[in-house]
Order: C-alpha cells, then structure tokens, then sequence
C-alpha cells in the first residue's frame, strides 16, 4: 500500500482501537469490499460516475442496490458539490465514486471547495492497476499528488486486504474534528483480488487528536475578558453549526445580552428575528455588524477563521478590542488576528464551559447602535432593494418573497455572485443548517447539483436553489440527474443578463469598462423542458408572487426563470482591500 499522510503522523492499521468482537471473515473480492465498508460505516447514498478503472466496484454495488442508493450524476465536480449539499443537511459524511484520469480530476474544484469550507466528504476513485503506475498509463494521474494540497487526507490502496482498514480511516478523519474531504484511490488490481474480508471501524489514530481537550484556564481567562466588557461582540462563524452549539451560542448571549452577528457560512445559526440576532457579516453585509466590529471593545470570534471577506485591511480591523478566539483548529488562532485569548476546542465543549462563569448583563445602548445603524442602511439600500414600486424586478424583492413564502424554514442554496449576497441578507433563515452555500472558494456552478444533495440528506425540506444565469451554465447538466432521479428541487434562475458580480466592479472600479461580462442567454425554460421539468419565465412585477407560489406548490422540480434589473448592485459594500469603516451605502 502506498500512503501519502497530510496529517502530521504516520500511522498503520493498527493504530486503531476496536473494542467490538470482529465478524466471521468473508473472502471476497477489494471491489465488493468497498462497499461492504460503506455499508458499515452507515452510507445509504452515494453520488458518482463509473468509468474503466472502477467498473469493479461498480458491479460490485450491483448487488446491494436495495442497501445503498447511487445517484449517477452527469459530471463528477456535480457528485462532489452534491455530496456537500448532502453532509451540510443530513450531518453525515458524504461520499463519491468517480473513475481514474478525468474521472478523478474533475473532482478536484469539489474537493477544494469542500476543504475550505469544513464539509466531511469521502471520495473513491478507481485507478489504473499497481503494475501500470508511473508508465502514463491510459486514463492514469496522479490523484494523490493532485488531491493532497485540498484534502484532509488522502492515501493509494494497492492491495485489496488494506482496502477496510483505509476507509475506515477515511471516514474518522473526514468527520471528526475540523471536518474536511478524504480521497482514497483504489488500483484495480486491488478492487480485483480477493482476501478475507472484516471490518473495523476507526475510533483512533496514534498522534492525532482531532478534538483538542478543553483547557479550564483558556475559559476562565474568556469569562474574565467577557464580564469585564461594556461593547461585547459575538461573530458566529460555521464552526458553530458543525459543532451543533447553536443553542449554547444563544444561551451565552441571551445571558450577557451580546449581539450575535453572522459570517456567510455561519448564516442559519441563529434565527434571523432573534432580539439579539444583528445581522451578515462582510463585503456585502450589513451596516451596523460590520462598522460596529470597530466599536465593541471585546470580540468573541466563535467557529470562525476571519476570512478577508470579513476583515477587509486587517491593519485596520478591530484594533481597538480585546479577541477572543474561540477555534478547533489551532492553524487558524493567531493566523489572521491575533487572539488576547484563545481557547482551542470545540465549540459546544467550549461554550458550554463558559455559560455558568459569564455573567447576566445588560447592554442596552450597545445594542441601539445596530439598530441605529440599521435604520440608516434602511433609508439608503433596503427598503427601495425589497419594496420597489417600478422599474424592473429586483433581486431583494424575489428574494423577500420566497422568505415570506416559505416562512424561513426552507433550505437555501445559493450559488456564487450578486444573488449570493443578496439571498444572504435577505432570506430569513430560522432554522440550522439551511444555509448552503460556497464560501470560502466562491464555486460558480455549485447550487445546482449542491441542491440535489441536499434535498436527499433533507427529504423533508423545501429545497430552493437560486442561481444566476452565468452560473446555470455551469452545471445545468445536472438537471438530468434531477429528472432521472426524481429530486425534488426548486430552481430559481435570477436572471440579469451579466455575470453580475465582476459587471458591478468593472462599474465601480474600471469605469463601467464591461470586458466580457455580459451575457446572451438560452431559453432557459425550454432547457428544462428538455429534461421534462417543468418551468416558468417572469419579467414583471405583477406576475412574481403568483409564479413563486405555483413553483412551490409544484411537487416535483421546478425552474423559475427571473429577469431582473440588469445593473442592479448590491449595496451595502466593502471595497476590495479598504476597511470595513469605509463601507458603503450607495
């Protein structure tokens, strides 16, 4: 077996600790191995693309079809985005099969995007046989030195027997602590041979402690620094949903009367009409979070990683508070902003420590000026953004009635540019976890196939995908997958006829110099129709809320197709490089 570890450790099979009386081996082949090991790591779903150097494992996974569900998607980078979809609904790890060669390397944009945004994902890839290795084989890459900058992990199986014991690695590594993706490359040799078969799964590996023990020091210096504050400042990062500490975060700040604000991918933590919830942090988030962070005097930062989205010019960000830092990962304390203190652990663990050394408090005033702050952003952006009387539609107001329509409790899922930061700030999240989005990469083409996955690993959710029309082209191939395999999304395409987000700072920043920006559309409608989805275009005002009310009474997928105002800018806004106190209204 060769092992390549990005984990600072070396470890073997071994290395695990099993507690359970194994089962009677069977001898079987590495190909049905697979998916006896998925099985036993509980994988019901799978999302993938056969291809030559998997085809074993792929007649292997003929016989438990009533055991394991595969979704065949159209383009591996959709198995990948619809795996993530997947882990953010359902909490569980989500897992793909793709091919050697392309197969594998059209996993890559997936992988990064799942690694920068903490999201648990197992990926198989089938390669060529261990003989052929370094002879530029057909269909052969290196997927391990390829994958190894954005995975978690990853390792190459050339013997069928190391075939359970790398899974089960896989999956430890992939759900525990900062979660993040796992590749596993599997030559076909190995899916050919035969061995007996026992599993085992992995609760430990030698050296590596994903969930760091929580330091009773580190929290009494935080309760310290949090009762001393007069301008205390809650910013809710992603970490907080992956920890499941939504309501110790709440508990913390209804007892201190702490505002909450949110980053992009810690939006759905806290229900948008909580008291003390202040809005969306960032280049286009809300007034008051972002020029207050250079008014509190303490800055509880929990799950986050002070993206540059956030922070802006970091020379100038926060300098006037006390931070504290609340982190799973030790690479990302001190990174970007240095912590005055930091308390390396588990959010829940650690919230949960702090809540009986905090002390009840009021900070009234403190509290007054978000809400002074959101009544200038009212004035100057949101109310003409989600109430306009003519013109064309905006992307604010279909927005605001999908919100109403859905009460807040739908799964959003957003794609990247203008109509992500509009459904960001608008849409009125109530419930954990139905945010979907790309953060950290900022994936074009996401939502689509994200939105399958997620309306698997939530069945019982209203699924809405909104979508620019740049980013449709993407991956609207996925709308095959859809049909095939009856996925029960709601596709709303906003849109403006420009790749809106590059289109509004060549507007600002390069003298409305439009270089191939704009956009000369299909027929959207009749593109779904194509795949036997049924859809609707709409260009006025009078026609929205009708159409948004027939597409979600519809009970299978449905596209909506928006046109909306073609310069239509999203403001508030962070210039690229400036403070977040040179924020902008207009």
């Amino acid at each position: 077996m060769q092992q390549k570890d990005v984990l600072p450790m070396k470890t073997e099979p071994s290395d695990k600790r099993v507690t359970a009386s194994p089962a009677p081996a069977l001898n079987i082949t590495g190909a049905e191995a697979v998916i006896r090991s998925l099985i036993a790591e509980g994988v019901e779903t799978i999302f993938g693309y056969p291809g030559g150097a998997i085809m074993p494992i792929y007649d292997a996974l003929y016989d438990f079809q009533d055991q394991v569900h595969h979704i065949l998607v159209r383009h591996e980078q959709g198995a990948t985005h619809a795996a993530q979809g997947f882990a953010r609904t359902s909490g569980k790890v989500g897992v793909v099969f793709a091919t050697s060669g392309p197969g594998a390397t059209n996993l890559v944009t997936g992988l990064a995007d799942a690694h920068m945004d903490s999201t648990p994902m197992v990926c198989i890839t089938g390669q060529v046989g261990a003989s052929l290795l370094g002879t530029d084989a057909f269909q052969e890459t290196d997927v391990i030195g390829i994958t190894m900058p954005i995975t978690k992990w990853n390792i190459q199986v050339t013997r069928a027997e190391d075939i359970p014991g790398a899974i089960a690695k896989a999956f430890y590594i992939a759900a525990n602590g900062r979660p993040g993706p796992v590749l596993v490359d599997i030559t076909k040799n190995a899916q050919f041979a035969k061995f007996d078969f026992q599993y085992k799964k992995c609760d430990y590996i030698r050296s590596y402690r994903p969930v760091p023990e929580l330091q009773p020091e580190q929290v009494e210096e935080a309760a310290a620094l949090i009762n001393s504050a007069k301008r205390p400042y809650i910013l809710c990062g992603h970490g907080v949903l992956i920890a499941n500490a939504e309501k110790e975060l709440i508990a913390l700040a209804e007892k201190a009367q702490i505002p909450i604000a949110s980053t992009l991918l810690g939006l759905s933590a806290v229900p948008v009409d909580h008291p003390l919830y202040v809005g969306y942090l960032g280049m286009h988030g809300n007034y008051g979070p972002n020029i207050n962070t250079n008014e509190c005097d303490v800055l509880i930062a929990v799950g986050m990683r002070f993206d540059d989205r956030i922070t802006g010019d970091v020379s100038s960000y926060a300098t006037q508070a006390k931070v504290l830092h609340i982190e799973i990962d030790a690479a990302e304390i001190n990174k970007i902003i240095k912590a005055d203190v930091a308390v390396h652990a588990d959010a829940k663990a650690a919230l949960t420590a702090l809540l009986p050394k905090v002390k009840a408090q009021k900070h009234d005033e403190w509290l007054q000026s978000f809400r002074e702050a959101d009544k200038k952003e009212e004035e100057k952006v949101t109310r003409k953004e989600l109430y306009p009387t003519e013109g064309q539609l905006k992307m604010a107001e279909v927005i605001r009635l999908i919100s109403e329509k859905t009460g807040g409790h739908a799964v959003l899922v957003t794609d990247v540019g203008q109509h992500q930061m509009v459904a960001s700030r608008y849409y009125g999240f109530k419930d954990p976890n139905t945010n979907i989005t790309s953060g950290g990469m900022g994936t074009m083409g996401f939502a689509l196939p994200a939105s399958m996955g997620a309306k698997m690993g939530a069945p019982e959710k209203e699924v809405v995908a909104i979508i620019g029309d740049g980013c449709f082209q993407m991956t609207l191939q996925e709308l095959g997958t859809i049909y095939q395999s009856e996925i029960g999304v709601k596709i709303v395409i906003l849109n403006n006829n420009f790749l809106g987000m590059v289109r509004q700072w060549q507007q600002l920043f390069f003298d409305k110099r439009y270089s191939s920006t704009e956009m000369i559309n299909p027929d959207f409608v009749q593109i779904a129709k194509g795949f036997y989805i049924p859809g609707r275009k709409v260009t006025d005002r009078a026609d929205i809320s009708a159409a948004i009310d027939e597409m979600l009474n519809h009970k299978g997928a449905y596209l909506l197709e928006v046109v909306v105002e073609q310069e239509d800018n999203v403001f508030p806004m962070v210039p690229s490089g400036a403070s977040i106190a040179d924020i902008r209204l207009e």
